[in-house]
């Protein structure tokens, strides 16, 4: 057993022993199994083959077992250099006893008896075993596999063992030990069971083995469950970032796709294509954006909680990749607002502005008709030589109806200038289909230049043939001139009545009230000229019937005859009333009840957003019950504002109407669609900001061990220094807090020392202490967390106290998971006692703490 128990020991130096008494007399074995079980340095041995430096060899080696605290009795060096079998078997026990089984220690007993009860406690499950001593207790060999399958039960199959083969099991214990646990063979089976009772210093000495064996492994478990621990956590947070970066590049990736459409100001061409795009804006409001919305604050609580988790691991603060931090999404969710708000101002004006030249083209449309329903024929009409063959009086009377015609050409003159100045406006107003507005004006003043130059023409020609004109119907001829512009007047006039009209403002429509108003004074002194023209038909109608004279007819100088005056005057009469109505109805319409109720409720609902804000800006600064009585209180907050929502959606509704009615103005509130929309969309994000502090304050306190009162005695004195109340403290609040009563002079030591505090509670530079940072600054000294020296220490244990570890090592140690996981990040190892595939634990471990990169 002894022997055995050497050999296991010296051949870690590369050497072996055959015969204790014989192989120890020239010391040097001796003192070289004392170096590789102490794991010190003996003095430099004599190599000379003479008696005298055996002797010095053995005594330095005795000289090193006494420094130990261990007293040789009867026990010389001469007696060793002579082979004595007793003397040296007394030695290598009293080295085991010192080496092997001094220092074993199991709850406050030592040595034999803590390496006994180590046995009774591992062994303590298992039928049929009962260890009382170092003897008899061993004899079936049960207590040998029991140990073994505690500690490797994929070695032994327990069940299976009988009591009655002690033979059979103390082989099954020995061949395992030896072939899987690098424990050697000790002892003989046969020996064990045929001793009544077995040697108790064998047993102690092959027992020891598997204490240290078996110590030493619990030892690597423990370090390795630490290992665990610690990459579990990392993996976690690794996880969380790669959330954070997926997350925040897909928000980022919507608003750069979403910025260049709302962005995007090209006109289109008619009313129906740029309602189509309001309609994808106000989707885009209610069903786009809104998600994006709640992304962006979810990433917001992300972000914080994974901070908060990493400063409780003792990690070093998370920086997300460039242009993905927090600062650049709120940078590009501004520019997003931004050019949403411009794009729903440009959408309403195009709107407007198409409505407008829809309006235009029409009117054009209708006073081109009109003019060309009037100049229809008038050409044929010039052109005819009718004056060829026509008597004198013929003559005289077609110069006057050329006069009275010439009247009419030049009453129509306005309405072409009207025609052409519409179509100029269009061209200004860049319409879509100026080409067919322009070819038709173009037509109309080609038309009205041939209709001037034929008029002339035909006049040349009736005076020229005009000789002995002497007479003519005075009356019939004052008629005509005067009924032919009274004729147009009412035309005109009808014309102005049935005009279509759109207008926005109040302002607007009074105007055309005014206008109106103006015409309708004009009333009496028309009728009074339709009076007195209809009088002079009378008049000559009673001169002929005087005079016996038989009219031919109508009035041959006009065809405008006193049914036709009557007929339209009639038709201006019942236009008046109508126009009066429809400017009343825009009128009324203009004041609708839509502005009102609007006003009504966006005042309800802005006053309602700025009170809530206004509350959970007090209950986060409050100490009102326990953090968790807050958080049910903030999350109850959270509900009453979703079930709030549907006045938002009616408010939206009653907007959607006042444009559709084409209404901007209204002064019966000062809040607007858009600032209640953005209100809203803070109130959700400042609920939700505030909930999730408060859920990180309360996984803080828990981590750190923070008791109620410390956490509202933190609260009082957050709240005192913060002066404006608004939920942070700038520099100069927070060193006044540390000058207060933690510390820190008001000295240049002082700012040192503040400068160092505040790059730690404020690692992204925002110039801003939040209550949180607050309280990791409180409670950072007194968290127990794991270190990156503890770390190292453990992956020390793991690699059999090397400077380095393998993947084999890992892989042996570790889940599968975490080993790929660190075989994937360490740095190959580049010491002096490197190996070819060591791994540098050290550096792996100060990465994970941010002490280094990984």
């Amino acid at each position: 057993t002894f022997t055995a128990w050497c050999n296991s020991h010296l051949r870690k130096a590369g050497t072996q022993i055959e015969n204790i008494d014989e192989d120890f007399r020239d010391g040097l074995k001796l003192m070289l199994l004392l170096e590789v079980i102490s794991g010190e340095r003996l003095p430099k041995p004599e190599r000379g083959k003479m008696r005298v430096h055996k002797i010095n060899n053995v005594n330095k080696a005795l000289d090193f077992i006494a420094s130990k605290g261990v007293k040789l009795v009867s026990i010389g060096a001469e007696e060793i250099v002579d082979g004595n079998a007793k003397m040296t078997l007394g030695m290598i026990w009293t080295i085991i006893l010192r080496f092997a089984i001094q220092d074993i220690s199991v709850e406050e007993t030592s040595a034999k008896e803590g390496l006994l009860l180590w046995c009774q406690r591992k062994t303590a499950p298992y039928k049929n075993v009962n260890v009382q001593n170092f003897h008899i207790s061993w004899k079936d060999g049960l207590a040998f596999n029991a140990l073994i399958h505690r500690h490797r039960p994929e070695l032994i199959e327990y069940d299976k063992l009988r009591k009655d083969d002690p033979v059979t099991n103390l082989n099954n214990a020995f061949e395992v030990a030896e072939k899987y646990l690098d424990i050697p063979k000790m002892l003989d089976a046969e020996d064990i069971v045929n001793t009544a009772r077995p040697d108790e210093k064998a047993i102690m000495t092959y027992v020891s083995s598997f204490y240290h064996a078996f110590s030493g492994a619990q030892k690597a478990e423990t370090a390795a469950n630490r290992i665990c621990k610690v990459l579990a956590v990392n993996q976690e947070n690794e996880h969380l970032m790669e959330d954070y970066e997926r997350l925040a590049s897909d928000l980022l990736e919507w608003i750069r796709r979403t910025i260049p459409w709302l962005e995007d100001r090209v006109p289109q061409k008619t009313i129906q294509e740029m309602q189509q795009k309001l309609e994808d804006f106000r989707d885009y409001r209610r069903v786009h954006k809104p998600p994006k919305v709640q992304e962006k604050c979810q990433l917001e609580i992300n972000f914080n909680t994974l901070q908060t988790k990493l400063r409780l691991s003792n990690r070093p603060a998370f920086m997300p990749s460039e242009g993905r931090m927090v600062s650049d999404i709120n940078n590009c969710w501004q520019h997003l607002e931004q050019a949403e708000k411009g794009y729903e101002e440009w959408l309403l004006n195009e709107i407007r502005r198409l409505e407008r030249l829809d309006h235009l083209a029409e009117k054009f449309r209708q006073k081109a008709s009109i003019h060309e329903a009037w100049t229809d024929g008038k050409e044929a009409m010039l052109k005819h030589r009718d004056y060829e063959t026509a008597t004198l009086s013929d003559i005289k009377a077609l110069i006057r109806k050329h006069e009275a015609f010439e009247s009419d050409l030049a009453a129509h003159q306005d309405r072409v200038e009207q025609i052409a100045a519409i179509a100029q406006e269009l061209n200004e107003l860049d319409y879509y289909d100026s080409h067919n507005v322009n070819t038709r004006c173009q037509k109309i003043c080609d038309q009205w230049d041939a209709l001037g130059s034929l008029t002339h023409s035909r006049r040349e020609a009736l005076e020229k043939t005009e000789k002995q004109l002497e007479t003519i119907d005075q009356l019939h001829l004052e008629y005509a001139k005067r009924a032919a512009p009274f004729n147009n007047w009412m035309e005109s006039a009808m014309e102005d009545l049935q005009d279509m009209f759109i207008v926005h403002t109040i302002e607007e429509i009074e105007g055309l009230i005014s206008a109106h108003d103006q015409f309708k004074s004009t009333l009496p002194d028309a009728d009074r000229e339709r009076e007195a023209i209809l009088a002079i038909h009378k008049e000559a109608q009673r001169i002929a019937e005087s005079n016996h004279i038989k009219l031919s007819g109508s009035n041959p100088y006009t065809t405008v005859t006193p049914q036709i005056i009557n007929s339209k005057w009639e038709k201006v009469q019942q236009l008046v009333p109508k126009r009066d109505h429809a400017l009343e109805e825009q009128s009324k319409q203009q004041s609708n009840e839509h502005l009102r109720r609007f006003a009504s409720q966006a005042n309800i609902v802005g006053s309602w957003i700025q009170t809530k804000m206004e509350e959970i800006g007090r209950i986060s600064i409050e100490m009102n019950g326990t953090l968790e009585d807050q958080l049910s209180h903030l999350k109850q907050y959270e509900l009453s504002i979703v079930d709030y929502k549907p006045n938002l959606d009616l408010l939206e509704q009653q907007h959607q109407l006042i444009q559709e009615a084409l209404i901007f103005d209204n002064k019966h509130t000062n809040y607007t669609m858009e600032h209640i929309r953005v209100g809203w969309e803070q109130l959700l994000t400042t609920i939700a900001r505030t909930i999730n502090e408060v859920e990180n304050q309360i996984l803080t306190r828990d981590a750190k061990g923070i008791s109620q009162e410390q956490m509202q005695e933190f609260r009082a004195s957050f709240n005192h220094f913060d002066k404006n109340h608004g939920g942070r403290w700038g520099p100069e609040e927070f060193k006044a807090c540390l000058i207060s009563g933690y510390d820190v002079e008001n000295d240049r030591q002082g700012d040192a020392e503040f400068n160092r505090i505040m790059s730690v509670v404020d690692p992204n530079h925002s110039g801003l202490v939040t209550f949180q940072a607050f309280i990791d600054f409180m409670s950072r000294e007194t968290t127990d967390t794991d270190t990156a020296d503890q770390v190292i220490a453990s992956f020390k244990v793991l690699a059999g106290d090397k400077n380095f570890i393998t993947a084999e090592e890992l892989r042996r140690e570790l889940p599968p998971d975490q080993a790929e996981y660190c075989i994937a990040r360490m740095a190959p190892y580049q010491g002096p006692d490197a190996v070819p595939g060591a791994l540098d634990y050290k550096s792996f471990s100060t990465a994970l703490y941010g002490e280094s990169d990984l």
